[in-house]
C-alpha cells in the first residue's frame, strides 16, 4: 500500500474518537448529572443504618421525617456492562462512499459512530465495553473491560471496519448471535447495529436470536 493510499483511507474516520465526543457533547448539553454512577443503580428498599458503614446512601428527607437513619438500597450497584455488535457484512457498505465524515454515513459508517459515542458515554461512567463484529464469519470479539487500552482498541477495530470493506461478504445474523450470547457470560446491555439482509431469509429464526 503506498503512502497516499494510506492516508486516504485513515482521513474519513482518523478522528472518530473525537466525532463520538462531539456527539455526546452535544447530547448531553443542558442534562444535569445522575447523582448515581451508572445506569445499573435502582432503588430496592431502605434499611436501617448501622453506626461504622458508609452515610453516602442515608435518607435524609426520610431522617427529617422520622428521626431515624435508614439508607438506600439499590438492585444493582456494579457497573453496567455493554456489548456493541456490528454487522460488516457488504450490504453495510452500500452505499459505497470516498470519504467519511459527519455529514456523509453510509450504514457501516453511522454504526461506527454510533458505537463510538455509546463507548464515550460508558467511559465517562467507567462502565465496561465489550464488541463483536460479524459478517459471513466472526470476525471480532472482545469482551466487556473498562480500560483506556480496550476502549482504544475498540475504536481501531470500528475504523477498521469502516476502512476496509469486504467484497461479497453474506451474513445469518441469527447464526451469529448465538454466537455471540454463548460467549456472554453476565447479563448486559447490547447493542446491535444491522440492516438485517440476510443470505437466507428467516424470520422466525432472527427473532428466536433475538
Amino acid at each position: 500500500m503506498d503512502i497516499q493510499k494510506e492516508i486516504n483511507e485513515i482521513s474519513g474516520f482518523k478522528n472518530l474518537e473525537l466525532l463520538a465526543a462531539q456527539v455526546v457533547e452535544g447530547f448531553i448539553s443542558g442534562l444535569h448529572k445522575s447523582p448515581f454512577h451508572g445506569f445499573s443503580a435502582e432503588f430496592a428498599e431502605h434499611k436501617i443504618y448501622n453506626p461504622g458503614e458508609s452515610t453516602k446512601h442515608i435518607d435524609w428527607k426520610l431522617y427529617a421525617k422520622t428521626d431515624k437513619l435508614y439508607t438506600k438500597r439499590y438492585e444493582e450497584e456494579t457497573n453496567l456492562r455493554c456489548h456493541l455488535i456490528i454487522d460488516n457484512s457488504s450490504s453495510m457498505h452500500y452505499p459505497e462512499l470516498k470519504e467519511y465524515s459527519i455529514d456523509s454515513l453510509n450504514k457501516i459508517s453511522f454504526s461506527a459512530l454510533a458505537a463510538a459515542a455509546i463507548m464515550n458515554l460508558l467511559k465517562r461512567q467507567r462502565d465496561a465495553v465489550g464488541m463483536s463484529i460479524y459478517s459471513d464469519t466472526y470476525e471480532y470479539y472482545a469482551n466487556e473491560k473498562g480500560s483506556e487500552r480496550h476502549h482504544q482498541q475498540l475504536l481501531h477495530q470500528l475504523n477498521a471496519a469502516i476502512i476496509k470493506p469486504g467484497r461479497s461478504k453474506q451474513t445469518q445474523t441469527y447464526t451469529f448471535l448465538h454466537q455471540i450470547a454463548e460467549k456472554m457470560k453476565r447479563r448486559s446491555l447490547v447493542f446491535l447495529f444491522t440492516d438485517m439482509f440476510q443470505t437466507e431469509a428467516s424470520r422466525d429464526a432472527l427473532f428466536e436470536a433475538l
